[in-house]
Order: C-alpha cells, then sequence, then structure tokens
C-alpha cells in the first residue's frame, strides 16, 4: 500500500535513499511515498506495454525510433526533493540526447505512465498527475490491468485533457505513440 511519510529530516532524499530494497519511494508535495514492488498483472502490464512502445520508438523495430522508453526511472523534477517514479517514461531524444551518468533523471519527460492498482490509483491520480502537469509532461497514460483500461491524457493550458479512454482489447494508437497500433489486450496476457 502507497503510504505518505511525514519529512523529519532537512533533506528528504536521504530518507527515501534508506529504504530497503523492496520498497519504492517519492517524494511528492513534501511527503515521502513508500510502496512495495508491482503484483503480477501490474507488472505483466508494465513489460507489456514497454515491450510494445520501446521496440519501435526505442529500437526503431517497425517505428520511428528516436526515444528512450525507461521502466521506473527515478524522474527528478527538484533535484533530490521533488522525486517521482513513474512505471514507465519517455523522453525524446533531442531532448535528451544521452542517459544520465547517475540514477537521476533531471529531464522532464515527454510521457509518462502509471500502472494503477488499489493501493496507488489515488495518488497515481490526486498527487502525480498534477505533479507532471506543473512541470510540464506532454503526455500521460493510466493504464489499469484489473478493470483492463487505458486513458490517455495531453497537457494544455487549462490542464490534463483526456484524450482516449480505451478498453480490453480495443486498438492503442494514441499520442504521443500514435505512429504504431497494437491491442490494449496484449497488456492483460
Amino acid at each position: 500500500m502507497s503510504r505518505p511519510h511525514t519529512l523529519m529530516t532537512p533533506n528528504p532524499y536521504e530518507r527515501l535513499l534508506a529504504l530497503p530494497e523492496n520498497l519504492v519511494g517519492e517524494v511528492l508535495d513534501g511527503e515521502l511515498y513508500t510502496q512495495p514492488r508491482p503484483a503480477g498483472r501490474h507488472a505483466a502490464a508494465e513489460s507489456g506495454l514497454q515491450s510494445k512502445i520501446g521496440g519501435p520508438f526505442r529500437y526503431g523495430d517497425g517505428g520511428p525510433g528516436g526515444w528512450w522508453i525507461l521502466v521506473e526511472p527515478e524522474v527528478h523534477f527538484v533535484r533530490d526533493t521533488e522525486v517521482a517514479v513513474p512505471d514507465l517514461a519517455g523522453w525524446r531524444r533531442e531532448r535528451m540526447p544521452a542517459l544520465p551518468e547517475d540514477h537521476r533523471f533531471e529531464v522532464v519527460p515527454d510521457w509518462v505512465c502509471e500502472i494503477l492498482s488499489p493501493s496507488t490509483e489515488q495518488k497515481d491520480r490526486t498527487r502525480k498527475l498534477p505533479l507532471y502537469a506543473r512541470y510540464g509532461v506532454s503526455h500521460a497514460w493510466l493504464v489499469d490491468p484489473l478493470v483492463h483500461t487505458l486513458e490517455a491524457f495531453a497537457l494544455r493550458e487549462e490542464g490534463w485533457l483526456l484524450i482516449a479512454t480505451l478498453k480490453d482489447d480495443d486498438p492503442v494508437k494514441v499520442p504521443p505513440f500514435d505512429a504504431i497500433t497494437f491491442s490494449l489486450a496484449d497488456l492483460w496476457a
């Protein structure tokens, strides 16, 4: 379960670094949130989506290439202060030509995806989506492996605009990855 913890140290990132390896930590709006590693359906959806978009967009296999597509990067919107770990994130290579030397990704992603679970859905929707908008992430996807849905959002001046709601085995051809099509059912197998 994702739990907020009030930070007691002047450097909240020190507390995040001290977490056991089986926990993922994020610092959102001054609170440390922790959660265990993903369960089976969550991990399968994450791996499936990485496979479907990673080949065409990261490697150029059947698609345009030109992206970094990464699983659970540690994104520092403000170094060691505002830290999110999206399930998946993507950067256009013209914005981030090389990967960072350490674990801190300090370039704002062009796209993020959160795989929802009962313990993280509220945080993903009410904390992380506003955070992503505040720092200018262009696209966000929310994937729910329990109800088999994908919600896709594009950032506009007024905030997030829902651009697609897909379910079950609908074809996925959604920005910023609309150069390819795959079946949403591929994430549930």
